[in-house]
């Protein structure tokens, strides 16, 4: 009978463990996960109805246009139209700047063209499809409504559950006060129960309230929780919130936190220039003015590690204290050479520097790096002298306008946007001279094509838009060696340097820079003086 009694307690355990273990083991929501570039989604088609509903409701009445303003507006469609010359004198593109043109599909031949806009036009939507998301959806709320609800800044951690702030309902007095969520990547559940409010849906993408006091029922929404069930790093969720004819829409961020990469900058005090920094540069057939620049250097920095990218075809050492020098195929190029030296620095900030350039008293370092620690700015331009004493900060804007099916169009203006507030002699642009002290995780996220191999400078600054937060200021000064030398005192070394850094404009690397602005870019045509 003992025997008896333990087989069935035996039984029993058995069946509790598997019992256990088949509870453990229960999928989630989603057993699987698609993660293909969505389809439009119901509710993304029911507000797109909803705005083009409002849109058209007062179409009868009539309107009249203000000019003025209506040519503000983006339009669907651009064009680039350059300056016809009207003086014509020596110099005179340099005395009388005018605006150029240039339709960038020129890149390609005509019987290519064509397969290249089909190309660009797929890949285009495949990245629209990767990075929007309902974030970005157009919401517009509906007058007169009595739902309360989050406007913007709800956020929760992939998989992770949250509070859902702000729901509330404010309605006339009725027999029975309702409300309804509705979520597309996610369940709703409370974390306390309110008396006299009846639930339905909890732990469901789909959840109802219901009580005959409005108080309990709004005190009921302060405790409604939303968890993320389908697992995305960075997306949103559309959440709707209905009552009795009255719908609202508002989004959920899901996304992981951002990872932060932050530098030890050292004892408290005066910049470390040396731990901040590090000084970067690519050097090709010049290592008589690459030592001058180590020199000069190390007159004001002796400490400041230096990171050298070299494509010499015969790479001759260049060694000393602080010195990195990482030797590339031969004629690799300019922009892989600076992905190739960026890509060492470990310092909070990098600073580029061609290799013919000279530091003088001028060149204060300390003053680029309280610029940035200063202001939430990524990047920070100095000024480049020349020989003849003439200063270049390049300061550059840049506008893009809109263009529809065939690309957007990019007009480069010199000039800038605005002062930078307690520091005079720096203002924001969108491009600057090749004399930068950058943040280094900057640098690096937006890097620099390898394809620009020989003539390549605002492109890193075009593909930084939206990303690179660019100012310029001209009280810090580096000197550019000279570059005037007559035809018979050129050694064969500066004739070679020549021929691969300033090819023909009908070289196949203007090619390829057009090329590049029109598919990868996306850009029709361009403006700049």
């Amino acid at each position: 009978m003992l025997s008896q009694k333990k087989k069935v307690l035996m039984v029993m355990v058995t069946l509790g463990l598997v019992a256990a273990l088949i509870r453990s083991w229960t999928p989630r929501p989603y057993n699987s996960v698609d993660v293909r570039p969505k389809q439009e989604t119901k509710v993304e088609r029911l507000l797109e109805d909803r705005l083009l509903l409002s849109q058209n409701k007062y179409g009868d009445i009539p309107y009249r246009i203000k000019d003025s303003v209506l040519g503000l507006l983006a339009r669907n469609g651009c064009m680039c139209e350059g300056e016809a010359r009207t003086i014509n004198i020596p110099y005179a593109n340099l005395l009388f700047p005018r605006v150029s043109a240039q339709n960038l599909h020129t890149a390609f031949k005509g019987s290519e063209l064509d397969e290249m806009k089909r190309r660009r036009a797929q890949e285009y939507n495949s990245f629209q499809k990767r990075s929007q998301t309902a974030a970005d959806l157009l919401i517009v709320a509906e007058a007169n409504s009595p739902l309360q609800y989050p406007t913007q800044g709800v956020e929760v951690r992939p998989l992770k559950t949250i509070l859902i702030p702000g729901l509330a309902l404010e309605d006339k007095i009725r027999e029975r006060y309702s409300v309804n969520l509705t979520a597309t990547m996610g369940t709703f559940d409370i974390a306390a129960f309110v008396d006299d409010v009846t639930i339905k849906g909890e732990g469901e993408m789909h959840m109802s309230l219901s009580s005959r006091y409005l108080s309990a029922l709004n005190r009921q929404l302060q405790f409604i929780t939303y968890t993320n069930t389908l697992f995305h790093p960075n997306t949103a969720d559309t959440v709707q919130f209905v009552s009795d004819g009255h719908q609202s829409v508002f989004t959920i961020k899901v996304r992981h936190g951002i990872t932060p990469k932050l530098y030890n900058p050292g004892p408290k005090g005066e910049y470390n220039v040396s731990a901040l920094v590090t000084i970067a540069t690519k050097t090709f057939l010049r290592y008589d003015k690459l030592q001058d620049l180590i020199d000069s250097i190390r007159q004001f920095y002796p400490t400041i590690t230096i990171v050298i990218a070299d494509d010499n075809e015969h790479p001759k050492p260049v060694t000393g204290p602080y010195i990195e020098h990482y030797i590339m195929p031969f004629g690799k190029g300019w922009f892989a050479g600076r992905n190739l030296a960026v890509s060492q620095v470990t310092t909070k900030y990098v600073l580029w520097v061609d290799d013919d350039f000279i530091f003088t008293a001028n060149t204060k370092l300390e003053k680029l790096v309280d610029v940035l620690e200063s202001t939430t700015l990524d990047l920070v331009g100095g000024a480049v002298r020349e020989v003849t004493g003439y200063k270049a900060s390049y300061r550059q804007t840049f506008s893009l306008e809109q263009g529809g099916e065939e690309g957007d169009c990019l007009h480069i203006r010199r000039g800038f946007h605005h002062a930078v507030k307690g520091f005079p002699n720096c203002v924001v642009a969108d491009g600057v001279v090749n004399f930068f002290l950058a943040r280094t995780d900057k640098v690096q996220q937006v890097g620099f094509d390898p394809r620009l191999a020989r003539v390549a400078h605002l492109e890193f600054f075009i593909d930084g838009l939206g990303v690179l937060h660019v100012a310029s200021c001209d009280d810090v000064i580096v000197n550019h060696a000279s570059k005037i030398k007559l035809p018979w005192g050129q050694s064969e070394s500066d004739k070679a340097y020549y021929r691969f850094r300033y090819p023909l404009s009908s070289s196949d690397t203007a090619q390829t820079r057009s090329g590049l602005l029109y598919f990868k870019n996306r850009f029709q045509c361009l403006t700049h003086n």
